[in-house]
Formats: C-alpha cells, structure tokens, sequence
C-alpha cells in the first residue's frame, strides 16, 4: 500500500491509501489520522486499512491537497553518513568501518511542496537524495537476519546541509538540522511492495531539471537490515522511527564550480517504484529588529 498524510478541509491531520489516481480517506472512514498512530498498533491496524480499502467506494482527488510528511513524530530519526563508496571518497574520507550516526530533528523538514529555506547566514545550502526506512516494530538488539521485519515500509529524504555551519565543530548536527532545511515524502511505501531492504533501486537527485546524483540503493555501504540492527544496539527502536540512509556521490560540495540550492530552485529526489519528492527553495526573509 502507498500512503499519503495531508490536512483536511477542516486543517486536521489526516492519512488516506493511494488508489489509481486517487486516494481512499481511511481517517474519515474512521481510522487513523497519522501513519505514526497506524504503525503503533501493528498488524491489525494495517489488516483493518486493508479491509476499509477493499470496501470503499469514494475516491478523493491528490492533486490540490495539503500534504504533510509521512510521519509526524518519530520519537528518533537517525541519519547516516558517508553510506556510499563514492560520496565518501569525494567527501575525503575514509570508508567507515560503521554506520556513521546522527539526528535530524522534525523541525529541520518540510513535506512534498512545501519550500526548503535558505538561511540567512550561510550560501552554502546543499542537496542530498536519500531513501528512508520506517520502523514498524519494536526492537531492541536485533539481529541483522531479522531486521526486516522491523521495517514498516519506505519513502523518500532531501538531507538538504548548511554546509559551512557543518563544519563547525567535530559534530554534523548543527548542520544538517536548520530550520525546514530537508523535505520528507510524498508517500509512505509498504515494505512488501518492494525489494528486501529496497536493494536495487535507481537514486537521483534533479536540481531544476539537471540530474546531479544518480546511483543505486544497492551501492549503499551498510544495507538496510545493517543499519537497523546498529541503530537498535544503542537504543530502543520504536514504530515510527525513521533511519534516513544515506546519500550516494554528486553533492554540491564536491563538485568543481561548488553547486548550492538558491532562491527560485526546484529541487526533486526520485527513488525508483517509490515516487519523487519536489520542493522549491526560497530565501530566509529578513527579520524586522
């Protein structure tokens, strides 16, 4: 299944399952209005969505609705770094021998449409296409073999950095979690429509219509299944949580002239079979002292 979070005529939050070219409102049929609150009751919510889907006969239009971010409130949301040969080799760093681990905080992205900001205090604004894992269940210490099935399902991450403000200190975090600096979405994919770990899927990264990164989900690193079993040594993982996995070579930083997002820039993240993420970028207006 493909879900999409948008707001409602009434503004509320509201979660509905692509259909075709439409969408079945699964919140108005009375069941629940995030995918944070679907992924906490596990099997049975998604067998009741099922069921609600195969029986609804009211189709709601996508186009013009207000979307929002797959998930709401994941209580963590990891980021990995330096997950692809070559973007490490362009980083000059050395290839890691584990998962390189940091936060992003849900104040630091916007959903499919909404625009990125520019800060006022930097230029150095770059792109990073990313695929997401979403946690479905719980776990603590799990074994690699059976890390998939903790993942829910997969969408779509613009790692959008103030580069310079990365720099700034041995840690990345400052960085890479400026205000609605990256973008989350469109759409949550259910893991059983796509291949184990969502291996082998083309990545690319478009700034206005210019592809500037293309690989392929298999040249990750640390796999899927990797990734959530070393997340899940250090903490708890809960339904909801999110791991952004990485970004392969071709970003801004590297390239010889240096490539930044700007005002007016449209900039798209396409995940093969699991859709593109689009956002257009505006400057930080001036604040009035």
């Amino acid at each position: 299944m493909r879900f999409i979070a948008f707001r409602n005529i009434q503004g509320q939050a509201a979660l509905g399952v692509r259909v075709g070219n439409g969408l079945v409102d699964i919140t108005a049929l009375g069941l629940a209005s995030t995918l944070d609150e679907l992924l906490r009751q596990g099997d049975s919510g998604m067998r009741a969505v099922q069921d609600a889907v195969a029986r609804a006969t009211d189709r709601r239009p996508i186009e013009g609705l207000s979307l929002l971010a797959p998930v709401q409130n994941p209580s963590k949301a990891f980021a990995i770094g330096l997950n692809y040969v070559d973007h490490a080799a362009e980083s000059k760093f050395d290839l890691p021998k584990n998962p390189v681990i940091f936060q992003r905080f849900p104040s630091s992205w916007v959903a499919h449409g909404e625009p990125l900001i520019r800060p006022k205090v930097s230029r150095q604004f770059d792109y990073e296409a990313e695929l997401v894992a979403v946690i479905g269940k719980a776990g603590r210490y799990i074994p690699k073999e059976r890390a998939l099935e903790h993942v829910a399902g997969y969408s779509l991450f613009n790692d959008g950095s103030i580069r310079d403000y990365q720099v700034r200190s041995a840690q990345w975090l400052w960085g890479k979690n400026f205000d609605q600096s990256g973008s989350f979405g469109p759409e949550f994919v259910t893991a059983d429509e796509l291949p184990p770990g969502a291996a082998g899927l083309q990545i690319q990264f478009r700034l206005n219509g210019e592809v500037l990164q293309n690989a392929n989900t298999k040249d990750m690193i640390f796999d899927v299944a990797t990734l959530v079993a070393a997340c899940s040594e250090g903490m708890t993982l809960q339904p909801g949580d999110i791991i952004i996995t990485g970004t392969p070579s071709g970003v801004g930083l590297a390239r010889n002239p240096q490539v930044w997002m700007k005002d007016g820039d449209v900039c798209e993240v396409e995940v093969e079979s699991i859709g593109v993420l689009r956002n257009s970028v505006v400057d930080e207006p001036a604040i009035d002292r």
